[in-house]
């Protein structure tokens, strides 16, 4: 049926896989996960027991033979990223792609370029554009809060990352900047309008885990825009003390500050006052599973990313089916 849920398979089983399966549990008129698929042995039958999913694979290329998955997501290190890709776009299933979205810029093209052959829909990993207290920041912005914007900081830092293979520069291709950076670069970019870049400054170093990696542990990345404005993102895996999650954004005639794991403030001062008005959103649940508030945030914020994707590929799936029909 056109307006049934969409069919999701899952590739990984560790943290970000975790957050996927919660984040499809939180939409459960939209999507439903029907497979998992995980080379490490006993991963995937125990991810798909903890989270009820009814069919189990270590391959996922066996996983893509299943008729009825029309979208698939995938949770694994960065370096697979590529291949996955194309391998599901040939498949003809939809794409939820972790960040960063490949590990070099000609990868990149070739997964794009893959999803246009296949006629598949490919989503990047970037739930920031989907973060309730950043649109209601950007909201304010476009209706003249803060004036003249000419600073926008986002900064997300902590002890390190989730998994080993982050470590492995082969199969992540990056330190704190590419795994927290390419959010605030895009998160920058769509802020102020999608201005081109007019130049990029980064700073970066390795001062709390040489002995664990080659890759970069802190920096900071400078972007000037063509507007005038500059993007400041901060990263880092060297941060004691708990996870660090924000956006500063100042103007010619206010300011306002966003910290993801501060509740619902947004502590914000304006000259020019706005039109918008706060919407207090529903508590949101994700079934029996129990979460952390990081974990929780982390989930409603992808769930919103991956309902877009599902939405999109129900919508796609009617056009088709109308195109057979006719």
């Amino acid at each position: 049926m056109a307006d049934g849920k969409v069919k999701v398979g899952i590739i990984g089983s560790q943290f970000q896989a975790d957050i996927h399966a919660a984040s499809i549990q939180i939409m459960p008129h939209e999507a439903e996960v029907v497979a998992i698929a995980s080379p490490t042995p006993g991963n995937a039958a125990a991810f798909a027991k903890r989270f009820g999913i009814p069919r189990v694979f270590t391959d996922y290329r066996e996983m893509l033979k299943e008729r009825d998955i029309e979208m698939v997501t995938i949770a694994a290190p960065n370096s697979l990223h590529a291949q996955m890709t194309k391998d599901i776009a040939a498949a003809g299933k939809h794409i939820v792609c972790e960040k960063p979205l490949a590990m070099t810029i000609a990868e990149g093209e070739e997964m794009i370029a893959a999803a246009k052959q296949h006629g598949v829909l490919l989503m990047y990993g970037e739930e920031l554009f989907f973060t309730p207290k950043y649109l209601k920041a950007k909201e304010m912005a476009d209706a003249g809060a803060f004036g003249k914007i000419y600073l926008v900081k986002q900064s997300e830092k902590h002890f390190g990352p989730h998994s080993p293979w982050f470590w492995d520069i082969n199969r992540s291709g990056g330190g704190a900047l590419m795994d927290l950076g390419c959010h605030g670069i895009a998160f920058c970019y769509f802020f102020l309008g999608r201005s081109p870049i007019k130049s990029v400054y980064c700073q970066m170093g390795t001062y709390v885990h040489a002995d664990k990696t080659k890759a970069e542990d802190d920096s900071l990345c400078i972007l000037e825009f063509a507007n005038g404005a500059v993007g400041l993102i901060e990263n880092s895996w060297a941060r004691r003390g708990g996870m660090d999650d924000r956006i500063e954004v100042f103007g010619s005639d206010g300011c306002t500050y966003a910290n993801l794991h501060m509740g619902n403030a947004l502590p914000t001062y304006s000259e020019n006052g706005t039109a918008t008005r706060w919407r207090k959103r529903p508590p949101q649940r994700a079934g029996p599973i129990q979460y952390s508030r990081s974990f929780g945030t982390m989930a409603r914020r992808k769930s919103w990313r991956i309902s877009r994707v599902a939405h999109a590929a129900k919508k796609l799936r009617k056009q088709q089916e109308r195109t057979a029909l006719s």
